[in-house]
């Protein structure tokens, strides 16, 4: 069978053909200032490439962070004694003193210690070394939620709400506790994860008198992080889902016999800049704490 020939005829272009390539051309020749007719065949495949590109890299990004902290499990599940034990490069670390909080890419790390859709009620211990996830208890009985949240929840690294510090608004103290999260994102996260993610909002949930934040955060992973960069943003792709969060935070102690959670600031979920200023006085707090200048009167474990 003889070969085909290694030369190619040269064809017209049809009229749809010239229309779809002149588009292209017209799109990328004001950024390489010039005539459409010498724009480089190159910089048209560039700008085809392009989009698909950006949520590639912020994959990558998000899963070398993940990649670096192990986590070790130790003890039945569930039972008092369950721990979950986090280490980097083979060290034990705490995920409250050692993770850091911000990534070069504007990020900031998130520990998963509740996956969506169960309710055991873990928590960083920060009472014990190296403050391993551990499950709450209560009146000596592991503690679960009533029902279960229907996102991923956990905390920020390397914060913390003093709860010798009255917000000059609310009136309240904080709750002695790492800033706690509340990640929207499609998939469910595992629990002793580091991910990072993208803070778009904030609620001030007040809890038995002390100011409780909820961070609203996606990860940086998913599909719509790239389209998720403030609050409104988060209404207009995730419709409701605000509310539902406020809703599930106000009432879940209810079925309990307990009275609602309030929340503060008009019930508002404030914006990404004030969220972001909430981030960055409680990392104020939590450096106060560690370096000594504000006194550790509550037993809380600094290593």
């Amino acid at each position: 069978t003889a070969r085909p020939s290694a030369r190619f005829t040269r064809h017209t272009p049809t009229k749809p053909a010239k229309m779809v390539l002149s588009a292209l051309v017209s799109m990328v020749a004001p950024a390489a200032r010039l005539a459409p007719a010498r724009v480089a065949p190159q910089r048209v495949a560039q700008a085809l490439r392009a989009p698909a590109f950006r949520p590639r890299v912020a994959f990558h990004a998000a899963r070398a962070v993940s990649a670096k902290y192990a986590s070790e499990k130790k003890g039945d599940y569930p039972s008092m004694d369950f721990r979950i034990f986090f280490s980097e490069d083979g060290k034990p670390v705490s995920p409250w003193h050692n993770v850091p909080l911000h990534n070069a890419d504007g990020t900031v790390n998130f520990i998963c210690e509740i996956p969506k859709e169960t309710k055991a009620k873990m928590e960083v211990a920060t009472d014990e070394e190296l403050t391993p996830i551990k499950q709450d208890t209560k009146k000596g009985k592991l503690r679960d939620y009533p029902y279960n949240i229907n996102w991923n929840y956990g905390m920020l690294p390397q914060t913390w709400e003093d709860p010798g510090h009255e917000h000059p608004e609310m009136k309240v103290m904080g709750d002695n506790d790492p800033v706690d999260v509340v990640e929207i994102g499609s998939a469910a996260l595992e629990m002793g994860s580091v991910t990072p993610v993208k803070p778009v909002g904030v609620y001030a949930m007040i809890d038995d008198g002390e100011l409780d934040w909820k961070v609203i955060a996606i990860s940086a992973a998913d599909p719509k992080a790239k389209d998720v960069n403030d609050v409104e943003d988060v209404e207009k792709h995730f419709p409701g889902e605000l509310e539902k969060i406020r809703v599930w935070f106000r009432d879940y102690k209810t079925p309990d016999g307990k009275p609602q959670n309030k929340f503060g600031l008009d019930d508002k979920c404030m914006n990404k800049e004030y969220t972001m200023g909430v981030i960055e006085e409680t990392s104020k707090f939590y450096q106060d704490l560690v370096s000594g200048k504000t006194e550790n009167k509550k037993g809380l474990s600094l290593k």
